[in-house]
């Protein structure tokens, strides 16, 4: 009896060596939070996602030395057009998070090739680290330090905070719902919201009718992201204000995704849309699980403008190149002269070559009517440089924030087109 209530106190995650909290370090990416995580002792990427109920891991190459154990086939159900996506369910996992363990995990391996977040982000994501990993803990996410802090909540329970404003947690289905109000016009209404750190936009909104209009039209249509039933598109605009307590953000970047692509979420799940990383990332958050409660502390990027791409740019990573790399270097060379009481100094160039693999960048969406569409730039382009430097010195994310940095800005790009190299230029519009 004793082994067994030993055993069931350690059901899920739990902090090893009788910890009271761990401090993990993770990387901000595109407003996403990626963790390093040990499957079955290898080490992996994954996104932490709170709109997620599993742990999910995808079948790349980087991931093929993971062991799995227990595997029975299931059919697993998310946003995009697609319908079901094949999985295998494997039990008895060890998972691990800085010190937080799990020893008997569920997880879910996906094997359609087609479903890989690694070229969006520009970096190696082998999965999903889901609301499984919040179960036992009070988590905080600092996205200004980005570092996540788990406490044991017996021994390092919650304290108030006038700073900061609480919020109930409603859970369906296994994920977290907080309600928040929005603003059209003179109406204010209240709107359930799927609280998904696994987005990177700010706030998702399924009814559009309040906030869409023609004439003039305040909207353009885009990409909105990869869901694990497919791409979902639709929308965006912005919205005159979304209020939190006595936090409010006013022209709030909001998407409004196709209806074929959150038909089973709108009407299973009851829900309204979702908050996503550009919502949360303006905040320390704080997951109790145990109390159903979440804590939003503003922080200094709280008063940063809404930025989007304005280029009208996808852009994504698509394997290695070798590139070969030229530079001179200097050689000293020192004489010392038989007949004289001094050493004669020298200096030759010589150049050195290099070769390296580097990241290829290609277009793979072109918003109709952007300024890079109509600059000529097309899907399927290689990106070879952009405003005088070659692309490969530049991170994924780094591009995304230079398209969305500011209006009027100038972007010059070189781009490969069936083997020829061509030019052009473009400069950033705001849409609104």
């Amino acid at each position: 009896m004793c082994v067994s209530a030993s055993l069931a106190a350690q059901s899920g995650f739990f902090l090893q060596n009788d910890r009271k909290r761990d401090r993990i370090p993770f990387q901000l990416v595109n407003n996403l939070p990626i963790v390093a995580v040990e499957i079955n002792g290898t080490p992996l990427s994954f996104i932490l996602d709170t709109g997620v109920k599993s742990t999910i891991l995808f079948s790349l190459e980087e991931a093929d030395s993971v062991q799995v154990r227990n595997t029975s086939p299931v059919l697993l159900q998310g946003l995009g057009p697609g319908g079901t996506v094949k999985a295998l369910k494997s039990l008895n996992n060890t998972v691990k998070v800085g010190d937080a363990i799990d020893r008997n995990h569920a997880l879910y391996i996906i094997f359609d090739s087609s479903l890989n977040f690694s070229p969006r982000m520009g970096i190696p994501i082998h999965g999903i680290l889901g609301n499984d990993f919040f179960q036992n803990f009070i988590v905080r996410i600092s996205y200004s330090t980005q570092v996540i802090t788990v406490y044991d909540p017996q021994r390092f329970p919650l304290k108030k905070c006038r700073k900061c404003e609480d919020l109930p947690l409603n859970f369906v289905s296994g994920k977290p719902y907080i309600s928040l109000n929005v603003a059209s016009g003179e109406k204010q209404e209240e709107v359930k919201l799927l609280v998904d750190s696994g987005s990177s936009d700010v706030i998702w909104l399924f009814d559009d009718k309040d906030f869409i209009e023609e004439s003039p039209k305040n909207y353009f249509n885009d990409f909105l992201g990869l869901g694990l039933s497919g791409n979902i598109f639709g929308k965006r605009a912005r919205i005159p204000e979304l209020s939190l307590g006595k936090y409010h953000l006013k022209e709030v970047n909001t998407s409004f995704p196709e209806e074929n692509a959150i038909l089973k979420a709108r009407y299973y799940e009851d829900r309204d849309g979702s908050v996503g990383g550009g919502f949360l990332s303006r905040f320390t958050v704080t997951f109790d699980y145990g109390k159903k409660l979440v804590r939003f502390k503003k922080n200094s990027k709280f008063k940063d403008p809404f930025h989007y791409n304005m280029s009208g740019l996808t852009l994504e990573h698509e394997g290695m190149e070798l590139v070969k790399q030229e530079r001179q270097a200097a050689v000293n060379s020192n004489r010392a002269n038989q007949n004289d009481n001094f050493t004669r100094n020298s200096v030759s160039i010589t150049t050195e070559v290099h070769f390296s693999l580097v990241p290829k960048y290609v277009v793979v969406d072109v918003r109709e009517g952007s300024p890079a569409a109509l600059a000529g730039i097309q899907k399927g382009d290689e990106v070879i440089s952009i405003n005088g430097k070659p692309c490969y010195e530049y991170k994924l994310h780094q591009l995304i924030e230079l398209f969305s940095s500011e209006e009027g800005k100038r972007i010059t790009m070189e781009y490969r087109r069936d083997g020829a190299i061509n030019k052009t230029k473009f400069y950033l519009k705001s849409v609104f």
